[in-house]
């Protein structure tokens, strides 16, 4: 009998760890709060108001002639994937780590221009440390190079940085990240049904 009891107890020990394991990541992102804006103009705390849902978060900036574009890409495809196996409770979140030409009116463009839904998107930019300080903790890095000045003296220049998508729980948990670009829609797709679950 006692073995028995030892046999069923092992059994439920590696079935929650082998359901645990599902993700590569389990980092709690509610241990600091963020203050940010968004493409209205409007106060955001992250990641607060993200509490409760699913969110794909990706990592832009609007300026970026090849990577972001494509990140943002890959999140509308999987939105409208997403949609249309009727799973429509999923936020999608672009941060812009180029606060400096980032404005919330540029932010409203890039979104307009993408046919981004305003339902379940949100773009934020924010104060610069503050925005560092959260690409941090999720271990994204952008840096400018070859900077000039225009004929208007307005700043240009390209960066260099992470291609990221992240993939965030209900309970505001960094569960996965994915390289934005050549984003794998279906793993991704997959991977938001076993959180739903």
């Amino acid at each position: 009998m006692n073995k028995i009891v030892i046999v069923i107890l092992i059994a439920l020990f590696l079935f929650s760890v082998s359901c645990s394991d599902d993700f590569p990541l389990n980092k709690d992102l509610t241990k600091k709060k963020y203050e940010l804006i968004n493409q209205n103009g409007a106060q955001v705390n992250f990641p607060e108001d993200i509490l409760g849902n699913i969110t794909v978060m990706g990592f832009i900036y609007t300026h970026c002639p090849d990577i972001c574009p494509m990140t943002t890409h890959n999140m509308y495809l999987t939105e409208k994937k997403l949609k249309e196996q009727g799973l429509t409770n999923v936020k999608f979140v672009a941060l812009s780590f180029d606060p400096e030409r980032d404005s919330p009116e540029v932010l409203t463009k890039f979104a307009e221009i993408r046919e981004l839904d305003f339902k379940s998107w949100t773009l934020l930019t924010g104060n610069k440390p503050v925005i560092n300080d959260l690409m941090r903790r999720f271990d994204v890095k952008a840096i400018k190079t070859d900077e000039t000045v225009d004929d208007e003296g307005s700043p240009e220049y390209s960066m260099m940085h992470t291609d990221r998508i992240s993939l965030i729980d209900q309970k505001g948990r960094l569960r996965k990240n994915y390289k934005g670009s050549t984003l794998n829609i279906e793993e991704l797709v997959d991977d938001i049904k076993k959180l739903e679950d």
